[in-house]
């Protein structure tokens, strides 16, 4: 990926700029390989088992823990570019470790937010972009409107420049509800079924790079694609493509008593996500535009 900036907060007279990301799980690891020759990278994790892997992809490891906000001294003024992965704890209203996390963020910094699309509740199947109000159904999602607003006040007193993506279902070849359909666990019914959204892992890595460089100070972006499909045709596009049974299709009534909470709050929102903001100011090119690409690319069983 290249990417032209004129942006001096990215630059180093005295060799690479740092950047600091933390949250450096599954999507991390993949934005690592397209920032590593640009940046010295220094990765937080809990765990010291990672380290090794942190280390191969090109990243220096700091244990650090943003539930524990002693451990984040060292944190301190470490980098003026900062890469926000990590979600927040999964209790309470307030987003307590971004909340930690602003207490030794530098000034004049850099910083990208990766949020969620759940901001902004169910939308009733609604085409929406960046200027829809958000409104959050559930706790999950109202700690993230807290970090975010958190983020806007700590950016504005501290003169940064923040990039914040609202980000839907992530999938990749490792990331798809294989398990789920192989428990043969039921979808919506097709008449009651919801709108949902998606991105590729790698194409959103590569999001997460264009914003470091491209966002423009407190914009949000929509990173997603350019599918437009309801949740049960997710499923069965996937079953498909993988040779596996469709799920069952049950009324909303009866769904409630054979899935988790969780999911039955993710079937209980129902928007569609316009990505012209994404392509157009941060020159976005997607390398899996749709479900159905992604899953042909990969060689498996071409769609119905």
């Amino acid at each position: 990926m290249k990417i032209k900036t004129t942006n001096k907060k990215l630059s180093c007279k005295f060799g690479k700029p740092r950047l600091l990301i933390l949250g450096c799980g599954d999507v991390g690891m993949r934005l690592l390989p397209l920032l590593c020759t640009r940046f010295r990278i220094f990765a937080v994790t809990t765990q010291a088992s990672r380290q090794d892997a942190l280390r191969a992809a090109g990243a220096i490891p700091i244990i650090a823990n943003l539930d524990q906000p002693a451990t984040l001294a060292r944190l301190a003024r470490l980098a003026q570019n900062i890469i926000h992965l990590a979600p927040p704890q999964s209790d309470g209203s307030i987003d307590r470790r971004t909340r930690n996390l602003t207490s030794i963020l530098p000034d004049h910094a850099v910083l990208v937010y990766v949020s969620t699309s759940g901001v902004y509740g169910d939308c009733g199947g609604a085409c929406i972009d960046e200027t829809r109000t958000v409104q959050p159904h559930n706790l999950r999602a109202t700690r993230r409107v807290d970090a975010e607003q958190v983020l806007r006040n700590w950016a504005r007193r501290s003169q940064s420049r923040l990039g914040i993506l609202r980000v839907p279902g992530i999938y990749a070849g490792d990331r798809l509800p294989l398990e789920r359909l192989q428990k043969g666990l039921p979808a919506l019914a097709a008449d009651e079924d919801v709108y949902t959204n998606h991105i590729h892992a790698d194409d959103l890595a590569q999001v997460i790079a264009l914003a470091l460089f491209r966002a423009q100070p407190g914009r949000v972006y929509h990173a997603v694609d350019d599918s437009e499909m309801k949740m049960g045709s997710y499923f069965d596009a996937v079953a498909d493509a993988f040779a596996l049974e469709r799920p069952p299709r049950l009324t909303r009534e009866k769904l409630r008593y054979a899935v988790s909470p969780m999911m039955l709050s993710f079937m209980s929102e129902s928007r569609r996500m316009s990505n012209q903001r994404m392509k157009a100011e941060l020159g976005m090119r997607l390398r899996h535009p749709t479900v159905a690409h992604a899953l042909k690319q990969a060689g498996n069983v071409p769609l119905k």
